[in-house]
Order: structure tokens, then sequence, then C-alpha cells
């Protein structure tokens, strides 16, 4: 019980700060001009960028707090920090003046160098039916996390299509490993995962339809390096692939459809179009991108929040197979 109420406290930190910081940092967004148009919408609201910012700020203070409740942690709890800024800052520079998109992978997986440095990692993944203790992995697994890093960060990067999608599913895969870390035992894990909660949450209250901000890459890509550094960190490599299937899915239907990296700013072709009555349709262009987005689509057009409901529901049924999944794992071993 104690552990809970540590990761509430944690929880609370990263909702009030990530709160308090998200209005003041879409004026400043706006004052300098750092804005975007909401395309699917007929009003076509400008709309201030970069609001990410308060996701990392509010994840500073749930560390500084998580390191004065849990102290015995604090390595962990300071990897996971410079994993999630790295990743952000890499964001910045792409929504400051854009990276070529075979860069922004390879930075964005140097962003598991603390990991690597301070040994924060257990090289015997827990998977399911081959017993508590893990495959053995101890030359591999190291090579293997620039990857769980750079994977999951850019697939939260890429699927980011409409109002509070980013935000909204990565609060359900992140509600999903606080639950696995609970089952799991891994209460130092839990803690950040509260934290980062809170500051999901916090955030998507402006960032939901109809938006009020945008995460900008420097949220989108700090959130799932995030995520990533969570799976290596707390043993949740597993639960990790199957809870951010959606996400994952969603970039290797771009990416094949495109042939290479790419970047959205690149895509003539869009995936959907907007309605004269404001629906959302699949585009018909071949050229254009296969998205998750498109497919869900793909039987007729819907509103905007419709749409966003499908996301919602698909991330919710991914993370229910994640946690069957560690439920599995610890009565089989």
């Amino acid at each position: 019980m104690l552990d809970i109420a540590l990761a509430g406290i944690v929880f609370l930190s990263g909702l009030v700060v990530s709160s308090l910081c998200t209005p003041f940092i879409m004026r400043k967004m706006r004052e300098a001009g750092i804005v975007g148009i909401d395309i699917h919408k007929l009003s076509k609201p400008v709309i201030p960028e970069m609001g990410g910012i308060s996701i990392l700020v509010g994840l500073i203070a749930t560390v500084l707090v998580s390191s004065i409740v849990l102290p015995a942690f604090i390595t962990e709890f300071l990897v996971f920090l410079m994993v999630t800024l790295i990743a952000g800052f890499v964001g910045l520079i792409d929504d400051l003046w854009g990276l070529h998109p075979i860069v922004k992978p390879i930075l964005t997986a140097l962003a598991c160098l603390p990991i690597l440095i301070f040994q924060t990692y257990w090289p015997h993944p827990f998977l399911p039916l081959v017993g508590h203790e893990g495959v053995r992995l101890t030359l591999v697994y190291p090579l293997l996390i620039p990857l769980a890093i750079a994977v999951p960060a850019n697939a939260v990067n890429m699927m980011d299509p409409l109002n509070g999608v980013m935000t909204g599913t990565c609060s359900i895969v992140t509600g999903v490993f606080l639950i696995c870390a609970l089952l799991f035992g891994r209460y130092e894990i839990a803690v950040l995962c509260a934290g980062l909660l809170g500051c999901l949450l916090a955030f998507h209250r402006y960032n939901k339809y109809p938006a009020r901000v945008f995460a900008g890459d420097v949220g989108s890509l700090a959130v799932g390096a995030g995520l990533g550094a969570l799976a290596v960190i707390g043993r949740l490599e597993v639960v990790g692939i199957i809870a951010l299937m959606p996400q994952v899915m969603n970039a290797f239907y771009g990416l094949s459809s495109i042939g290479r990296l790419y970047e959205h700013r690149e895509v003539t072709a869009r995936p959907i179009s907007l309605l004269n009555d404001g629906r959302l349709m699949a585009s018909e262009n071949p050229r254009a991108p296969i998205t998750l987005t498109r497919l869900l689509l793909a039987e007729g057009p819907l509103e905007e929040h419709a749409a966003i409901r499908l996301f919602f529901i698909l991330a919710a049924f991914c993370g229910a197979l994640a946690v069957l999944t560690a439920v599995i794992m610890l009565v089989i071993p």
C-alpha cells in the first residue's frame, strides 16, 4: 500500500506541474510564432506547437519527487529522465529546423546511451513460458537497446495524426505499464509510470479534441523514448511490444507503402482528406501512404472525434492483451 501511495504522490506531481506549465508554454509558442494549422478542421485554426515541452518539465518534477521518496532507485530514475530529455532535444531540433528522415531515428537511438553507460538493464528478457529468469541474451541484448528506444520513439511520433491521439493512446499504454509493473513487483517502475501518466493526462486536457495545443516532435519523441526506456529498465519488453502494437503497425504500414524512411512534410498525397461537411475520408490516391488512420476510415467517412475514438478502442484492446499476457507470464512460469 505504501508503494501505491508513493506512486500516487508522483502521479500528482506530474499532473500538477504539467497542468501549470502547459498554458504558459502555449502562450509563449504563440507569441514566438511557433504554430501549426489544424488541417482536419474546416476553420483551419492556428494552434501553438511544441507544447510537449510541458510533458518534459513535468517529468523532471516527477523524477525529482521519485528520487526523494525512493532514493535507492535514483540511478534508474535519472537514466529514465536522461533518455526522455535526449529524445526530446532531438524532437526540438526537428520541430525548429527539421531533420533528415534517416538522421532522426539515428539520433533517437543514441538516447539509449544512459541505459548502456549505467547498465540499468537486465539481459534476460522476461518472456512467456520460459520461466521467471528469462532468456539469457548477455551479448545480444545491449545491441537491441538502441532499437528498443528508437522504434517506440519514432512509432509514437508517427501516430499523432488527430487531436489527442498521441497523448490518449500513450496514456493507455502507460497505464498498462503501470499495472504490469505492479504485477511484477517492480514498484520503482510503477512510480515512473505514474509520473509519466500524470504528465500525459495533464497535457491531454489541452491536446484532446478540439486541440488547443500540439505536442510537436519534442513531445512525441520524448514520450515514445520514455516508454521504450520503461520497457527496458523494467523488464516489460513483451508487454511493451503488445501494448504499442498500434503504433508499431502504423509505422510499418507507412514505411512499407512509401518504401523508405520519410517525413510527413515530404508527402504531397495525404492519407486522409477533409470533406465539405467536416468529416474525414480515406484518400483514394494510390500514392498516399497507408496509415492506421486511412485504414480505420476505409469503410467510410467519419467525424474526427469518432475516428479518434477508434484509436482509443484499439489501444485499449492491445493494452488488455498486454495485461493478460503479463498475468499468464506470472501464472505459467
